[in-house]
């Protein structure tokens, strides 16, 4: 018997086997209202699913519409990836961090008819158009009355659930397309390694626009998992949520943990969450320093993955053995370091072709459909049967990955992936900028920051602030530069190709990688 799988089942046995049980704590400090008065249980959560559901229904939403979301977490962010995905729609969710034409390409791109706008971005965003555009918060617009029923949806595995924008080796961003079936997958094996069971409480730390929150979502949801919404991320905030709310998971950037753990230095009392908490980090592997500082200032555990937005994005997971119990906190965390080992049903190689030698290649089913009306990208990231990562690696003889070199012209600061292109094109934008080189340089806070060199034309000057406020004019804010260094001339190849491997290697000197 072959059933197909679709995001609803999560939020199904939910409703089935937790109805009664509180599921959300959606932010108390929100502009909008916070959603069912501050606490969801899961029987209310389904409800309201159904019930946005049956609102697109009213609106003329067929099955294949995009819906576009544009918003901090919330629990309205969190209803609708069941009540747009799990009713046969396509959910775009956007990151509220971008500027008003970034979104606009975006909404036009995915074709979205609908536009959900988070209430603190409707003025910002008021100029992006579509077809119906509605506030959150302003909840008889998007959900309809009370024993109103969706027209049911047979669902289908194979159907795009969500379309996921990222940055990459092109300028605009690329519509990344996620099925059901990478999503069930993605979140039980995540859920399956991560030892997630229905006595856990999550704390949404992680955008849920990222990724679809690595498929947490999904993943707590179909096991009963109390979730807390975090709005905006505060080291002792999120101290005090663990300690109020019983947290005892989270996921987090590299970023996530040096605020915490810089709240920690300040903090009165034991450390919320002590042997109880783990938090599972990926976006850039921290340095060994941090993992021990986690586990031992903080006394969470500490727990590694990779991915990629295109693989929903879990590929590996690197957490404590029993054979590592006898070793030091920092052999320990020189190994927790690494990437990690595949996931169950995750095939891994190393491509020994000339033209990409050294790439991490990956098949699974949790692997993307493709990009959004981009076959040609697609094929080049599919090649051979196999999804091309653009990050440089090694497979020990254990099988566990190390991430060395990021081949894809992209930065991962803070989480977030930014393009090159963009910023450089950003740059060149500028009247005073003749040539420019953007690349990623280490930092212990955000794993990499954004660094230009920059050749000034003949005759004109301009100061490293002035260009830094020109990129915040033109672009979201964490795609500036944090610092810009003015060079007379930049590595070029006698073709004239940058040669950003010859920039970026002072900046990475003594390391054994290139990305951090």
């Amino acid at each position: 018997m072959i059933v197909p799988f679709s995001v609803s089942d999560f939020l199904d046995r939910a409703v089935q086997v937790y109805g009664e049980r509180v599921g959300v704590v959606d932010e108390p400090d929100q502009p909008a209202p916070p959603l069912g008065g501050g606490e969801l249980t899961y029987a209310q959560l389904g409800s309201l699913a159904r019930r946005q559901a049956a609102k697109l229904d009213e609106l003329g939403l067929e099955v294949g519409d995009r819906v576009a979301i544009v918003s901090h977490n919330s629990a309205r962010l969190l209803t609708s990836f069941f009540g747009v995905s799990g009713f046969g729609r396509v959910l775009v969710p956007v990151n509220f961090r971008l500027r008003p034409d970034e979104v606009h390409y975006i909404v036009k791109h995915s074709g979205a008819r609908v536009l959900l706008v988070d209430p603190e971005l409707e003025e910002t965003l008021e100029d992006v158009p579509a077809e119906f555009k509605l506030v959150l918060g302003r909840d008889e617009d998007l959900y309809a009355p009370e024993g109103v029923e969706p027209r049911p949806w047979e669902p289908d595995e194979n159907a795009t659930a969500t379309i996921n924008y990222t940055s990459g080796t092109t300028a605009r961003p690329k519509g990344v397309q996620i099925t059901h079936r990478n999503i069930w997958v993605n979140a039980v094996t995540f859920a399956m390694h991560a030892a997630v069971t229905d006595r856990d409480v999550y704390l949404h730390t992680l955008p849920m626009f990222h990724a679809n929150g690595w498929g947490m979502p999904f993943a707590m949801t179909g096991l009963g998992v109390r979730q807390v919404v975090i709005r905006k991320i505060d080291g002792a905030e999120i101290l005090r949520r663990v300690r109020d709310q019983g947290v005892t998971v989270m996921c987090a950037a590299p970023a996530v943990a040096a605020a915490v753990l810089d709240a920690a230095q300040a903090w009165e009392g034991e450390i919320p969450g002590r042997d109880r908490v783990r938090i599972i980090m990926a976006g850039a592997p921290p340095p060994t320093k941090t993992v021990i500082r986690v586990q031992e200032e903080l006394g969470w555990e500490f727990i590694q993955i990779y991915g990629l937005t295109e693989t929903s994005p879990l590929l590996t997971i690197n957490r404590s053995r029993a054979e590592w119990d006898d070793l030091s906190a920092e052999e320990r965390a020189v190994r927790l370091t690494r990437a990690g080992a595949p996931a169950l049903g995750v095939r891994l190689a190393i491509s020994e072709h000339e033209e990409n030698a050294g790439e991490v290649l990956a098949r699974s089913n949790v692997v993307l459909e493709g990009y959004w009306e981009q076959p040609e990208e697609t094929g080049r990231a599919l090649a051979g049967g196999w999804f091309h990562t653009g990050d440089g690696g090694v497979l020990g003889d254990d099988g566990f990955l190390t991430i060395s070199d990021r081949k894809k012209d992209v930065i991962i600061t803070g989480g977030e992936n930014v393009s090159s292109i963009e910023v450089e094109d950003v740059l060149f934008s500028h009247p005073a900028v003749a040539e420019v080189a953007v690349i990623g340089v280490p930092s212990d806070r955000w794993g990499e920051t954004i660094k230009a060199l920059v050749v000034l034309a003949e005759g004109v000057t301009a100061t490293e602030q002035e260009l830094i406020a020109w990129c915040k004019e033109k672009a979201a804010g964490y795609k500036a530069p944090t610092s810009v260094e003015f060079r007379d001339q930049l590595a070029r190849t006698a073709t004239g190709k940058l040669q950003k491997f010859k920039l970026r290697a002072p900046y990475w000197e003594g390391r054994d990688r290139q990305v951090n």
